[in-house]
C-alpha cells in the first residue's frame, strides 16, 4: 500500500441519528472501492463494521469502527460512530481524530433529533461537514423536504451540492451542480456521466445559482468577482466551497442510496474534493495521539492512534509522554473494521492501530511531548447503578472485568462507595450499562445484577434528651462494669459531632471517659434508627459510675453505645438526605415539561435563563429523586436535553418518607 501525504488523507467521522444508514453507508464506500468483496448488512449481522455480538444482537452501532478506502489517489479514513445517545463518548473519540464529518440523514421532511444533536456537537468543535441525504430509494423519499427541514433549523445553512435523479425505486443517480453533469450509478456503484435530464434542467439551474452564491461567500476575492460578473467558473466554485466548508460557513448536501450503491462514488469524490486534509507535521519527530482503545480477552489491548508528526514504525520503542515509561510498537496495522491490514509504518496525518501496549490508554500521547494535542471530550456519567456478581466468589472477576471495560470505554466510571459499601458503575443511560453487563458476561464470564444505588442518608436528632448507658455483668470472677449518663442535643447543620465532658469529680475516672466517647462515636457511625451515620449532634457526658476492679475500657465503650441509642431515640431522631444542585439545558419547547418533572421530584426551582436559543433551568433536588432523571429527561426531550449535578447540602427528609426508611431498616435488622 502506498504512503499517502497529509494533503491526500481525509479523516472523516460519520454521525447522525440511529438507523439513518451510517454503517451501511460506510460499508458501501468500502465495497465500491474494492476494500470489501461483498456488501455486509447490519440487519443480517454480516456488517464488517458492526461485528461485536452486542451490535449484531441489537442491530445498532455501539463502538466506534474505523476503516479506510482508497480513491483517486486519496486515502479516506472512515470513523463510523453510534447514533444512539448512550454512546456519545464514541462520537467524541471519532471527532478527536477527524478533520471533517459526514452527517447522515434519511430522506424525509422530518428532521431527526439525532441530526440536531450531531449538528450541535460539530458546531462546538467547529468541524467542517458534508450532509448525506441517504435512503433515497425508500418509499416517500423526499430530498427537497429534507433540505428544507435542515435549512429551517440548522446553522450553518445546508446548501445542495447535488440533486437526485428520480426517487424511491426510480432513484438512478445525481446531478453534480458544480459541473452541471448527470452522474448515473450502475449496480456496482460505478458511474457514467450524462447530460442533465431535461425535466431537471430548470431546478438544477436554480440550485446551482444558490450553490455559486454560497461558494462566493466563502472567499472575499470570489465574492468580489461574483458581484462584478454575476458568475464563477467551476474551479472557482469548488475553491469557494472548500474555503466555506473549512471555515464552517457552508454545509454542502449530497444524496445517495447506500444500500443500492447509487450516488456513493460521487459522495466519495466530494469527500476528497471538499473536506479538509489531515492536520499534522510530516517533518517533525514521531508523535501520535491515542483516540480510542479496544480490549479483547485474547488479543489484549488495541490502541487506535492518529499520527500527529513524523512516522511510527513497527518494532519502534517510543515514550508515553502522558504516563511515563516506554512502549514497543510490535506490530502496526491499518484497521478495516475487524480486519487488520499490516503495515511497517503509519505516517503523519494517518490513522493506524497497535496491539498490546502495556500502559497506554485513550487520550495518551506517544512520542515527542512538544506541540498541540487533540483530546477526547469525555462526557460525565448521568446514570449510575450498584452492581454485584450473581455468584459468590466472583468479586475479583467482576472488578477485573469492569477495569478492563473502562479502559476501552472512557465514559464508563467504576467506583466503590466506602459509605454504602457498594460497587457502582456509571454511564450515559440504561442501554449503555446493559451493554456493559453483556460484555462483562461474554468477555469475562461474570453474570452481574444491578439496582439503584443506596442514597447516603444521615441521621440526627431534633430535640434534647438525657439517658443512662449501663453495662454491668458481675457473676463471679472478673466482671464488666461501666455506667455513663449523657445529654444529647442537635447542633447547627454541618457542624458535625461535638463532645463535651461535664463530669466534675471522679464519677468516671479520666482514663475511661475517652472510652465512653469512642463507644458513642462508633454507634453513631453505624446508625441508630435506620443504619445511616448520625451527624450534627452534641453529646455531653454528665455522670456515671465505675468499679475499681470490674471497670474497663470495653465496658465503658459498650455503656456509651447503649446510652447514645437510648438518648437518640428519645431526642426526636430524624433523617437527612443529600440535596443536589441541578442544572438542566433544554430547548425552549420542553421548558414547562421539565420544570413540572423537577417539581414532581420535590425539586425547588431557583430560576431559568436563555442560553444560545436554549433554556437553562437551575434547581435543588433530593438525590433520591434524581437517580432516574437521565432516563426521564431523555423521554421528555427525545434526547435533546442535558444536565449536570453537584452536591449542595443535607436537608431533613419529610416525615412520611423517613418513616418508610426507618421501618424498612428495623424490619431488616429484626429478621437478621
Amino acid at each position: 500500500m502506498p504512503r499517502y501525504g497529509p494533503d491526500r488523507i481525509r479523516n472523516v467521522a460519520i454521525l447522525g441519528h440511529s438507523h439513518e444508514g451510517k454503517t451501511t453507508l460506510a460499508e458501501s464506500l468500502l465495497f465500491v472501492t474494492g476494500a470489501l468483496p461483498r456488501m455486509g448488512s447490519t440487519d443480517a449481522g454480516t456488517s464488517a463494521l458492526d461485528f461485536e455480538p452486542e451490535e449484531q444482537k441489537r442491530k445498532i452501532s455501539i463502538n466506534l469502527a474505523t476503516a479506510f478506502v482508497e480513491h483517486d489517489g486519496y486515502k479516506v479514513n472512515l470513523l463510523d460512530t453510534p447514533g444512539f445517545f448512550d454512546f456519545a463518548g464514541q462520537v467524541n473519540c471519532a471527532l478527536a481524530a477527524a478533520e471533517g464529518a459526514l452527517v447522515v440523514v434519511a430522506a424525509g421532511a422530518q428532521l431527526a433529533v439525532g441530526t440536531e444533536i450531531a449538528w450541535e456537537r460539530l458546531n462546538r468543535s467547529a468541524t467542517p461537514r458534508l450532509v448525506v441525504v441517504n435512503k433515497m430509494d425508500k418509499e416517500h423519499a423526499d430530498f427537497a423536504g429534507s433540505l428544507e427541514a435542515m435549512q429551517a433549523q440548522l446553522d450553518p445553512k445546508p446548501v445542495a451540492l447535488q440533486l437526485p435523479i428520480g426517487a424511491e425505486a426510480s432513484f438512478a443517480g445525481v446531478v453534480d451542480l458544480i459541473r452541471m453533469r448527470a452522474l448515473i450509478s450502475a449496480k456496482d456503484g460505478s458511474v457514467r456521466e450524462a447530460e442533465v435530464p431535461a425535466e431537471l434542467a430548470d431546478a438544477a439551474a436554480t440550485a446551482r445559482e444558490r450553490l455559486v452564491e454560497a461558494a462566493a461567500e466563502g472567499d472575499d476575492g470570489l465574492l468580489e468577482k461574483y458581484l462584478d460578473e454575476g458568475t464563477l467558473t467551476d474551479q472557482e466554485v469548488a475553491r469557494g466551497l472548500r474555503a466555506g466548508v473549512a471555515a464552517g460557513r457552508i454545509a454542502p448536501v449530497v444524496c445517495c442510496s447506500a444500500i443500492n450503491l447509487v450516488g456513493v462514488t460521487p459522495l466519495l469524490q466530494a469527500i476528497c474534493d471538499l473536506l479538509p486534509a489531515a492536520t499534522c507535521d510530516p517533518e517533525g519527530p514521531p508523535r501520535a495521539f491515542v483516540f480510542s482503545t479496544a480490549v479483547d480477552p485474547f488479543v489484549g489491548r488495541v490502541s487506535y492512534l492518529k499520527v500527529l508528526s513524523g512516522c511510527l514504525r513497527a518494532e519502534q520503542h517510543i515514550p508515553n509522554t502522558t504516563r511515563g515509561g516506554e512502549e514497543r510498537l510490535a506490530q502496526l496495522f491499518f484497521p478495516r473494521g475487524k480486519e487488520q491490514v499490516r503495515t511497517q509504518e503509519v505516517c503523519a496525518g494517518d490513522i493506524g492501530a497497535v496491539a498490546r501496549l502495556q500502559n497506554t490508554l485513550t487520550n495518551d500521547v506517544l512520542g515527542s511531548p512538544d506541540g498541540e494535542v487533540p483530546a477526547v471530550e469525555i462526557p460525565a456519567p448521568t446514570y449510575r447503578v450498584a452492581i454485584s456478581p450473581k455468584s459468590r466468589g466472583d468479586e475479583e472477576k467482576i472488578s477485573t472485568g469492569l477495569a478492563r471495560l473502562s479502559e476501552e470505554d472512557p465514559v464508563l466510571v467504576v467506583e466503590r462507595d466506602e459509605e454504602t459499601h457498594e460497587l457502582r458503575i456509571g454511564g450515559l443511560g440504561d442501554v449503555h450499562l446493559d451493554v456493559i453487563l453483556e460484555k462483562l458476561r461474554r468477555k469475562y464470564g461474570v453474570d452481574a445484577t444491578t439496582r439503584l444505588p443506596r442514597v447516603a442518608y444521615r441521621e440526627t436528632v431534633s430535640g434534647q434528651a438525657r439517658a443512662e448507658g449501663r453495662h454491668v455483668k458481675q457473676t463471679g470472677g472478673h466482671g464488666q462494669y461501666g455506667i455513663c449518663v449523657i445529654e444529647v442535643s442537635p447542633t447547627q447543620r454541618g457542624e458535625g459531632f461535638i463532645w463535651e465532658d461535664r463530669i466534675f469529680g471522679g464519677a468516671i475516672p479520666q482514663n475511661f471517659r475517652p472510652s465512653v466517647q469512642k463507644g458513642i462515636q462508633d454507634a453513631m457511625a453505624r446508625g441508630i434508627v435506620a443504619g445511616y451515620p448520625m451527624v450534627d449532634v452534641k453529646v455531653a457526658l454528665v455522670d456515671g459510675k465505675y468499679h475499681t476492679v470490674d471497670s474497663s475500657d470495653m465496658a465503658f465503650q459498650i455503656a456509651g453505645s447503649l446510652a447514645i441509642r437510648k438518648a437518640a431515640m428519645e431526642a426526636g431522631p430524624v433523617l437527612l438526605e443529600p440535596i443536589l444542585d441541578v442544572e438542566v439545558r433544554v430547548p425552549e419547547r420542553y421548558l414547562g415539561d421539565v420544570m413540572s418533572d423537577l417539581n414532581g421530584k420535590r425539586g425547588r426551582i431557583s430560576g431559568t435563563e436563555p442560553q444560545d436559543g436554549w433554556q437553562v433551568v437551575r434547581a435543588q433536588v433530593p438525590e433520591a429523586d434524581m437517580q432516574r432523571f437521565a432516563l426521564d429527561l431523555r423521554s421528555i426531550t427525545q434526547g435533546r436535553g442535558s444536565f449536570r449535578t453537584s452536591f449542595s447540602h443535607y436537608e431533613e427528609v419529610p416525615t412520611h418518607l423517613a418513616r418508610q426508611l426507618i421501618d424498612a431498616y428495623q424490619k431488616e435488622t429484626a429478621s437478621s
